[in-house]
């Protein structure tokens, strides 16, 4: 072992006798953090619980000798902690390089407490545990971003997730008769969430007929259609016919020239006729309004 490493590891082992020595006072000042007040509102005891178990992993870190290894053992016994806390900063609206900052803000109160420790901060030794600290406070740092993204990215699919399904509502439009409008481009990820949500109201509501109106919806593809087919077929598995309304000219010339062939399907100009035909089948009679100033009688 060269003359270097064995003054790194000695640093090191020193440094994780520091940590857990002062663990409690460095708990204690996190605490009062942005990164830990933020999250752990409920109490003051609560953010100082959390310091604790992150001064743990890092005495282990270091004590283990792997300062600027993120896969170090001592890091899998506060990921989960670090990444409800990304989690939670992210949610709030902190981005990443915010939460960084708040990490990298750690190290001077530890700093402080360690440069306590030394007769002479300016000499080897001290210098070589505060070089160490700083190594080890880089990569909890780099650990805290890769859970912070890592929660950015679970928190976007959630986010696009609720979006497929607030922009898919189905509606109960008669006893029987439930819609689904659909506005803007039909993907894949959409039409499961269009097949499922619809099979849903299907059951909940007991529903025979089922419309597809597809007025707001721009273009009509090969695979729009098939999309549509087999949530149709699906329907009808369940036991409920689906009737497609809102095909406008263009999109009916754009269907023929594709040759995809609805025939199977019911169709019907809007969304009106499309309920007057499930009312209709229903034994329901839609009569016209009568127009203005004309006698009922």
């Amino acid at each position: 072992m060269s003359e270097r490493a064995a003054t790194t590891g000695a640093a090191a082992l020193e440094l994780s006798a520091f940590l857990r020595r002062r663990r409690e006072q460095i708990a204690q000042r996190w605490a009062d953090a942005p990164l830990f007040r933020t999250v752990f509102t409920v109490s003051r005891d609560e953010a100082v619980e959390a310091g604790k178990a992150v001064v743990d992993a890092l005495a282990d870190v270091a004590a283990d000798g792997r300062l600027d290894s993120i896969t170090a053992p001592g890091f899998a016994a506060v990921r989960e902690q670090l990444e409800r806390m990304a989690a939670s900063r992210t949610r709030s609206g902190s981005a990443p390089a915010q939460i960084a900052e708040e990490v990298a803000g750690l190290r001077e109160p530890v700093g402080e407490l360690l440069r306590g420790e030394f007769e002479d901060p300016d000499a080897a030794p001290a210098q070589e545990c505060a070089l160490a600290l700083a190594v080890l406070m880089g990569s909890l740092r780099v650990v805290v971003m890769e859970t912070a993204l890592s929660a950015g990215e679970e928190l976007i699919e959630r986010q696009r997730q609720q979006l497929l399904e607030v922009a898919t509502p189905v509606i109960k439009l008669w006893e029987g008769v439930v819609a689904v409008p659909l506005i803007g481009t039909l993907d894949s990820a959409r039409s499961q969430v269009v097949m499922e949500s619809l099979l849903e109201a299907i059951v909940d509501q007991r529903a025979e007929y089922a419309i597809l109106d597809i007025t707001g919806v721009a273009t009509v593809d090969s695979l729009v259609a098939q999309h549509l087919m087999k949530t149709v077929a699906a329907a009808r598995l369940m036991g409920a016919e689906c009737v497609v309304s809102g095909i406008r000219p263009a999109i009916a010339q754009t269907i023929v020239h594709l040759g995809i062939d609805l025939g199977s399907i019911v169709t019907r100009a809007d969304l009106a006729d499309a309920l007057a035909y499930a009312l209709g089948h229903l034994g329901i009679v839609v009569s016209p309004r009568a127009s203005a100033g004309v006698s009922l009688r």
